[in-house]
């Protein structure tokens, strides 16, 4: 697959991403944590499993190393995110969390370095900084005073580590999906059911009774989008990203989730749109460029790690 439709698949999971936000308001209001992260993903199981029979009908079970693997991709990348997540925002502002989650592309980096042996350029890290910079003025909007009030609290503890689990979810994927065989159908279908098996004795003590009967249409209607769009397409390209061009480079198109959040705000919710979020979001644009776009292939670098492979 060539790297332009790598990037447009990318691309379209910060769309769906950002829709999730917009979606994810609604839901908030009716659903509990782990309620909205059960039903989430129980409607997202069908659909992606459909997929993975009529594209890899050879992959519908795992065979028995492959177990393992996805077992604990399932667990850290999407029952720890979200159960983190989720739980983080109780005590934690909209600010903090924000701005720790911006964090991603950073901590994704640092560990593909440290750990994986993915090379640190300097065009990269100018990418992750100016990006970084960028969602930091869109989501403050320049306002000093919301930066000065800026305090560091347990539930940012936790959305801190949602980020490093996320991070950790990314880098591990690809290096499973090399070592056991597994293909990014396998890792989404997987990781989903077992993070639908893990979530059920958490919902369960939410107790359904309170909420269920006082649904709504639009609360239901909220979880399909973020079943469909945000889980299994979000998702599943994701994994077709990291398979290709690794964690950190994937990682960093999750800073145009805010891009695309200000535009579905601006015209689905009414909400002000300002100077200084346009010229966050042109900041956020150059960046994912600049640490995406890849090495030229006579470059010493890039030769350099031909030679290693």
């Amino acid at each position: 697959m060539s790297e332009r439709r790598i990037n447009l698949l990318m691309v379209l999971t910060a769309l769906f991403w950002s829709g999730a936000f917009i979606t994810g308001k609604i839901a908030v209001r009716e659903f509990p944590a782990f309620a909205l992260t059960f039903f989430r993903f129980l409607f997202a199981l069908p659909l992606i499993f459909s997929i993975l029979y009529i594209r890899e009908p050879e992959n519908m079970l795992p065979r028995g190393k492959q177990w393992r693997p996805l077992i604990i991709l399932g667990f850290v990348g999407t029952f720890c995110y979200h159960a983190l997540f989720f739980t983080a925002l109780q005590y934690t502002t909209a600010i903090n969390s924000s701005l720790i989650g911006a964090m991603n592309p950073m901590v994704t980096t640092l560990l593909a370095a440290l750990f994986f042996s993915e090379q640190l350029t300097p065009r990269r890290i100018t990418g992750v900084i100016l990006s970084f910079c960028g969602v930091f003025l869109v989501i403050t909007n320049a306002d000093w005073r919301l930066i000065s009030d800026f305090r560091f609290n347990g539930g940012d503890l936790l959305m801190l580590l949602a980020v490093c689990s996320w991070a950790v979810y990314s880098l591990l994927s690809r290096r499973y999906m090399k070592e056991y065989g597994l293909t990014p159908f396998m890792v989404t279908a997987y990781t989903f059911f077992i993070c639908v098996i893990l979530a059920v004795p958490f919902m369960v003590w939410e107790n359904p009774a309170t909420y269920l009967l006082s649904a709504t249409l639009g609360g239901w209607m909220s979880i399909v989008y973020m079943s469909v769009f945000a889980s299994v397409l979000g998702y599943l390209f994701q994994m077709v990203a990291i398979q290709h061009i690794g964690a950190a480079r994937a990682a960093m198109f999750i800073n145009l989730v805010p891009v695309f959040t200000i535009i579905q705000s601006v015209f689905l919710l009414g909400e002000s749109f300002s100077f200084y979020k346009l010229i966050g979001a042109s900041i956020i644009i150059t960046g994912v460029y600049l640490a995406t776009r890849p090495q030229a292939e006579n470059s010493p670098l890039t030769r350099k790690g031909l030679q290693a492979e």
